[in-house]
């Protein structure tokens, strides 16, 4: 039977051109909230194996020639063509059964994500398509053999397959790393929200603002995808610990060695410390932020605190509280006046939470809310996938609260006597995505968190200081990683520049200095140095190259010179003033000048101090003291050109210099780099 010309069959966009399958047995999708169909699924037609290649061939190609940031400012720029259209996608996110508060939460934190790796890609990364990883690593006593680490995209593709819960969010947090690595990537949404998925992408695509075969999108099951896979491939996978683990011992994956990631469900917890009472500020916190997990999303949060740890004395007093506040949330359709709560994004969903609630509760009892009834505002509770939002008690020595999880408004308050034992019962989960401790005392949040650390991906201390600034309990932060040890799949997501390592190949070079310095286009302590009569901070960004050097001095360090620097900055300290003092000293034996007068020194010797190119000093990196400097000593100061990083929207670039300060012998005193920026020839014209 053919499906109504008034439901649409989501269309799948690979090898460059949207697949519209043949409607007829494709899945129906339903409205959470009215339950009427809004669309169909199936990837019936789509060759997985042309997709990969086409990944492969085109996109990866495309991503490769842009620089970190290049594809970073690509980045900026779909972030702003989203939050543009964002309102579109708050009316297609109200039918998966989000409130616009849940809808904000998915589609802003995408677009905020989007945001963040951008920021990074500009500050952190060079506007280079290599990345160098580490400092050298001198692999001889000579100096002419040395070693570096590098990293390059692999030349596969990033395969993501989603959950249902974040379908905005989701696939951006993926996206984002992988595009700023260079590696495009192929989408795959879970089924139930998949229609809001396919909305944000064919925004995506028409926007014309990412690299053909930088992203492509499957609509419906993988089929024979992950037959096709090859060792330069990626998968990143969200959603069950079961499903995870058929996917993780795929044959292809094992065979090839493909790289592969999941973030699956975790009975994350929050404790109570053993400090707080009720009446206090961290008090209100915590039931405040048990609230807010169970009721943002309707529950649907993968980092939802599913286990409420309390000392057994507030056990009571903590579900009155949380009672009384889930009490007023209005549960019902999205746009009605007063809700809060939404629905869950299936009516199968809503099948499997009321399953888990019941195992639940045969180990304890439940205290607020019933999983078969629910008072809807503005829907019908039968035909939307409304539940009420429940709240349980349990004996922790039993095994269910540990091992059960509702995936939806539904979270378990129990006891605990000792900080050694609510550690213990956190551990029971067998791993999670985050937790949270709330404590007023900096002593019980070292021992409580270090203490569950080793199953936890991430753990939020609250307490009334940080509290305003504070994300909350589960918040997904791109700059910190997101993922869990053991149950909750043993792998990270997202993590700032780590989520963008990821998805490229760690490389050990060894060579000479010289070579070294071709190879990652930064000068390289032992290679060729350039001296030219054109003194390099007459140079403009175009003009200068790695290598180009100055040689200044000698200065000589005079007895008056130590002691007109103490006097003028105060620092007075015993090696530089007393004789006797420093004489007794083991490391300098004398007097000696003072370090930073030795780096002052040598500024004086290699500025040149009339305008021109060079902007800014910005700052020093790495600055070490390595001999004393003695009065009488002569200083020579070497600066070489080491690293140019272009910016894209502004008129200069930052260099980073190579500072070796020697004495007469050619000893090095010490040792920095400086950090300067310095303008571009075309907008000085």
């Amino acid at each position: 039977m053919t499906a109504p010309t008034t439901v649409p069959t989501l269309r799948s966009y690979v090898a460059g051109a949207w697949h519209s399958p043949d409607p007829a047995g494709a899945r129906p999708l339903h409205d959470a909230v009215t339950g009427e169909e809004v669309a169909r699924l199936s990837s019936a037609g789509v060759d997985f194996g042309a997709a990969l290649s086409y990944g492969r061939g085109v996109g990866g190609p495309a991503l490769r020639e842009l620089t970190f940031h290049q594809r970073a400012g690509l980045l900026k720029a779909l972030a702003g063509h989203l939050r543009e259209h964002r309102d579109e996608l708050y009316a297609v996110s109200a039918r998966t059964g989000a409130t616009l508060s849940d809808s904000k939460f998915d589609v802003d934190g995408g677009i905020g994500v989007l945001l963040a790796y951008a920021s990074k890609g500009r500050r952190e990364l060079p506007n280079d398509t290599v990345y160098v990883d580490g400092a050298v690593e001198p692999l001889g006593r000579g100096g002419t053999f040395v070693g570096q680490h590098v990293a390059t995209p692999l030349h596969g593709v990033a395969v993501q397959v989603n959950a249902f819960n974040f379908p905005v969010w989701g696939p951006l947090e993926k996206l984002a790393p992988a595009f700023l690595a260079g590696v495009p990537s192929l989408v795959k949404p879970a089924s139930p929200t998949a229609f809001l998925t396919s909305a944000l992408v064919e925004l995506i695509i028409d926007s014309g603002l990412l690299p053909e075969g930088s992203l492509q999108f499957v609509a419906g099951g993988v089929g024979d995808l992950f037959d096709h896979l090859t060792g330069q491939d990626l998968v990143s996978f969200t959603g069950s610990a079961a499903t995870a683990a058929t996917l993780r011992t795929h044959p292809t994956i094992v065979r090839e060695s493909v790289r592969f990631n999941a973030e699956a469900d975790s009975l994350n917890m929050s404790i109570l410390g053993p400090d707080v009472a009720p009446g206090s500020p961290e008090f209100d916190l915590y039931v405040s932020g048990v609230v807010a997990e169970m009721t943002i999303k309707a529950g649907q949060k993968c980092t939802a605190i599913r286990r409420a740890f309390v000392p057994e004395q507030h056990v009571e007093a903590v579900v009155e509280a949380v009672s009384a506040r889930l009490a007023t949330t209005v549960v019902g359709a999205p746009d009605a006046e007063g809700v809060r709560m939404g629905a869950l994004a299936s009516l199968d969903q809503r099948g499997e939470v009321r399953r888990n609630i019941a195992a639940l509760a045969d180990a304890g009892r439940i205290v607020h809310g019933d999983p078969g009834k629910v008072d809807v505002v503005g829907a019908d509770a039968e035909r939307g996938a409304f539940l009420s939002p429940v709240l349980l008690t349990a004996d922790p020595d039993r095994a269910e609260p540990h091992a059960v999880e509702a995936f939806g408004p539904v979270s378990t308050v129990m006891g605990y006597s000792s900080i050694p034992q609510v550690v213990e019962l956190a551990a029971r989960g067998n791993g999670s995505l985050a937790g949270s401790v709330v404590t007023a005392d900096p002593a019980v949040a070292r021992e409580i968190v270090l203490g569950v650390a080793p199953w936890h991906g991430r753990v939020l201390v609250l307490n009334e200081r940080d509290a305003k600034e504070s994300t909350g309990h589960g918040s997904p932060l791109p700059a910190l990683v997101h993922g869990g040890p053991g149950r909750a799949g043993g792998g990270e997501e997202m993590g700032g520049i780590r989520g963008v390592l990821h998805h490229m190949q760690r490389t050990a070079v060894q060579a000479d200095p010289d070579t070294l310095t071709a190879i990652t286009g930064r000068w390289v302590r032992g290679s060729q140095r350039r001296e030219t009569d054109v003194h390099p901070f007459r140079k403009h960004l175009e003009e200068l190259r790695p290598g180009d050097t100055i040689v200044a001095g000698p200065r000589r360090v005079t007895q008056e010179d130590v002691e007109h620097f103490a006097e003028f900055t105060g620092d007075t300290f015993y090696a530089h003033m007393d004789a006797a003092a420093a004489a007794a000293n083991p490391l300098f034996g004398e007097r000696v000048a003072h370090g930073y007068l030795v780096v002052s020194l040598a500024a004086g010797l290699f500025v040149d101090p009339d305008p021109g190119p060079v902007l800014a000093n910005f700052g020093v990196d790495d600055l070490r003291f390595l001999t004393p400097v003695r009065f009488g000593d002569e200083l020579t100061v070497t600066l070489t050109c080491k690293q140019l990083t272009p910016r894209d929207t502004a008129g200069y670039g930052e260099v980073r210099w190579d500072a070796d300060v020697t004495r007469q012998d050619g000893e090095s005193v010490a040792r920095y780099d400086v950090l300067t920026l310095v303008a571009k020839k075309e907008t000085a014209s």
